[in-house]
């Protein structure tokens, strides 16, 4: 897919944007809504959130916008630092991308990617979102931190592999089809070469 850092960057953008969204949504309303309800007496998580001034990140109420630019800087920092790069190697170590089936060499690069994404990016939001009302204690934010990879994990696995990277490549593809069609007829004509000693 990507094959320069400029597009594994656009490939990354266009991944956090969508993850990123997916993962607010999955945060505030699935896995805190109740509570948020029940804390506010509100029947809906929108009305409690805005009952509660925003959402508690570091203790201080923002905007749900907010939520959602504070971890796409820090998702997209964190991909393009340590997810990206850690998953092809991980592939790598595994599978030879020069003899496995694509599908398969992408499978292996997806799983590692949640496999690294996923804790980090929980223990982010378990420091981001701790109740710093009730004073600090490492071991609680631990146990918030496992509560969130149990929670993230299943939800970032299935959601990557089926839904977010199928629609990602489309994309990607759409944007460098003309780069893509290129390297395709590149590699058919070195095919066709015939090799000399």
């Amino acid at each position: 897919m990507p094959r320069n850092q400029f597009q594994r960057m656009i490939f990354a953008l266009i991944t956090v944007v969508i993850t990123v969204h997916a993962y607010v949504f999955y945060s505030l309303y699935v896995i805190h809504g109740g509570m948020f309800m029940s804390l506010t007496g509100e029947s809906s998580v929108l009305a409690a959130i805005n009952k509660m001034g925003g959402v508690p990140v570091l203790g201080t109420p923002v905007p749900i916008w907010a939520v959602v630019l504070i971890e796409f800087v820090l998702a997209y920092t964190l991909e393009n630092l340590l997810g990206s790069p850690l998953s092809f190697k991980f592939a790598c170590k595994n599978f030879d991308p020069r003899t496995t089936h694509p599908v398969h060499f992408e499978t292996a690069i997806i799983s590692a990617t949640v496999a690294i994404m996923c804790p980090a990016m929980s223990f982010i939001a378990a420091f981001l979102y701790y109740n710093y009302g009730a004073g600090f204690n490492m071991w609680t934010l631990l146990a918030d931190w496992l509560k969130l990879v149990c929670f993230n994990f299943p939800f970032a696995f299935f959601t990557q592999l089926f839904f977010i990277q199928p629609f990602v490549r489309t994309v990607f593809k759409a944007i460098f089809a003309k780069d893509i069609k290129a390297r395709s007829n590149s590699e058919k004509q070195q095919e066709k070469e015939p090799v000399t000693a």
